[in-house]
């Protein structure tokens, strides 16, 4: 089978946009949305503070004013998309609350998805420079992150007990459906002809596929 042609476009291509009713007011909120701009672009490491200022139109000293350090520009970044990552994934998980842990499973992993394709650059920053934090910068956002783990794993545990799942390791599960979205940021596009819901489904039915549900 000959696998239909697509090119992936570039993730900085897109717009440098926080989830709605999170970014402060004024140049405090600016100098995040050129740090997302930035770090999604070069990286941690490859981004200085002059850069981030200069895209603000600010100069540095003024940019220290509202964050000690470029760290604390990364981690408020970092914390915000780990924030929605736990409110789309919260509200997924109430709202199928009453239901079977297959439909559970498959809300959360579209809530994901769709997470990743809302605000690509975000997601991006988010998965890929955590590690540059110190560990006290990267505690909040490891700590969202483990409740995030946490609502995955409650919902195979449930399915494994009533045995709608059928696994052998509930732990590589959970790593392995919680990694399923992360890379959708990277190449999701109008190129591949699909809407964001479409991927969201697919996806959706590759975890229900790796927990055996139905079996």
């Amino acid at each position: 089978m000959e696998l239909p042609a697509w090119e992936p476009r570039r993730v900085v291509a897109m717009e440098a946009v926080l989830p709605e009713g999170v970014t402060p007011p004024g140049t405090r909120g600016k100098i995040l949305e050129a740090g997302l701009e930035l770090f999604a672009e070069s990286g941690f490491a490859g981004t200085s503070i002059r850069q981030i200022a200069g895209k603000v139109g600010i100069n540095s000293a003024t940019l220290y004013a509202h964050y000690p350090s470029k760290g604390h520009v990364l981690a408020e970044l970092v914390r915000i998309g780990h924030e929605e990552m736990r409110t789309r994934l919260a509200q997924a998980a109430a709202e199928t609350r009453d239901t079977g842990a297959a439909r559970q499973l498959a809300a959360l992993v579209r809530a994901h998805v769709l997470l990743h394709t809302d605000h690509p650059l975000l997601a991006v920053v988010t998965n890929g420079e955590l590690h540059a934090l110190s560990p006290e910068l990267a505690t909040p956002s490891l700590q969202l992150r483990e409740e995030c783990r946490g609502m995955l794993a409650d919902v195979l545990e449930r399915g494994i007990g009533n045995g709608e799942f059928e696994l052998d390791d509930p732990l590589l599960a959970v790593t392995a459906i919680g990694g399923l979205g992360v890379q959708v940021a990277q190449w999701f596009g109008p190129a591949l002809g699909r809407t964001r819901e479409q991927i969201a489904d697919q996806y959706a039915r590759f975890a229900l596929r790796i927990v055996n549900a139905g079996r």
